[in-house]
């Protein structure tokens, strides 16, 4: 049986991830101590005991998703099972950095450092309300696509993330998108919904964030990972460094292809998909676009518990 090891991204944080792991395996904690370490202060407090409107701040939720990610790799590993029980890494937007981070492409305290900078940068490369995102359930991705060109009317609107068969989600200036809810719905959307997020993230509105990452990204060492890597901006696996510095950069402007990059694992024989860190909605997603596929979430002792038998 052939299994991937895909990793979560934006929307999945919660107060409390990742405590268990780290109380029950050193390992674990040890990943969140050095990520508290590389960024200055204690991220693992907010995570575990703060305020859940802080630890979704863009800046904050990147590194903190991505510590959790790596604590349930980590507890996995303490078990035995580790990247030679994987054919392939993926992880749908900053889940990419978790992927690379657990594939041995990038060091964990690059990653941390990595992910506040492109937090920050996302954040700030548009004003708040000026830009916005929405969910269109029930349009596969050529409609979508065709929804926001109509929308945009010399605006950006994009379709930034091809989730699955009946959710994409557009990007861009606010009044383009609420025009694309409209629209959406006139063309036989089920439902058209604003989302709780703060910028619009993989649109060109995140140009200035890109031209942040391609220097960021610039000073950091990226070796080739022990597993290949299914990018989202190209939805098929890469293994050379300089290949991968240049997608993350374009990943920032570029659509997230999660619901290619599935087909695209189970085309290359991927039949089980682990879901390593907090929350079930890449599963979720997994299950629309391949219904054979078997998914199985990571992100409690009992969890590990489970297939360590």
């Amino acid at each position: 049986m052939s299994r991937a090891f895909v990793f979560p991204g934006q929307g999945a944080q919660t107060i409390g991830m990742g405590r268990a792991l780290a109380e029950a395996y050193p390992a674990a904690k040890a990943v969140f101590d050095e990520v508290d370490a590389a960024l200055g202060e204690k991220l693992s407090a907010l995570i575990w005991e703060g305020d859940i409107a802080e630890l979704t701040l863009t800046q904050n939720a990147q590194p903190a998703l991505m510590a959790t990610s790596i604590a349930a790799l980590r507890a996995l590993e303490a078990e035995g099972i580790g990247l030679d029980h994987a054919a392939f890494v993926a992880g749908h937007s900053l889940g990419e950095y978790s992927a690379l981070c657990a594939a041995g492409s990038l060091g964990l305290a690059d990653t941390a450092r990595l992910l506040r900078t492109r937090g920050r940068a996302m954040q700030e490369a548009v004003p708040v309300g000026v830009g916005a995102m929405a969910a269109l359930l029930g349009l596969d991705f050529a409609a979508a696509a065709e929804v926001a060109a109509e929308a945009a009317q010399g605006e950006v609107c994009q379709a930034a993330n091809d989730n699955d068969p009946a959710q994409v989600v557009v990007s861009g200036h606010r009044g383009a998108v609420e025009r694309a809810l409209e629209i959406a719905k006139a063309r036989g959307a089920k439902r058209a919904i604003l989302l709780p997020v703060s910028a619009p993230f993989h649109c060109a509105l995140m140009q200035p964030a890109a031209a942040v990452m391609a220097e960021a990204l610039a000073g950091v060492v990226i070796a080739a990972p022990k597993v290949p890597v299914v990018v989202n901006v190209r939805a098929e696996a890469v293994t050379e460094p300089d290949r991968i510095r240049a997608l993350l950069v374009a990943q920032v402007t570029g659509s997230v292809r999660w619901r290619e990059s599935v087909l695209w694992m189970e085309g290359a024989g991927v039949t089980e998909f682990w879901e390593i860190g907090a929350g079930k909605a890449l599963s979720g997603m997994i299950k629309r676009i391949a219904s054979g596929a078997v998914t199985r979430a990571i992100g409690l002792p009992e969890d590990i518990a489970a297939v360590k038998g």
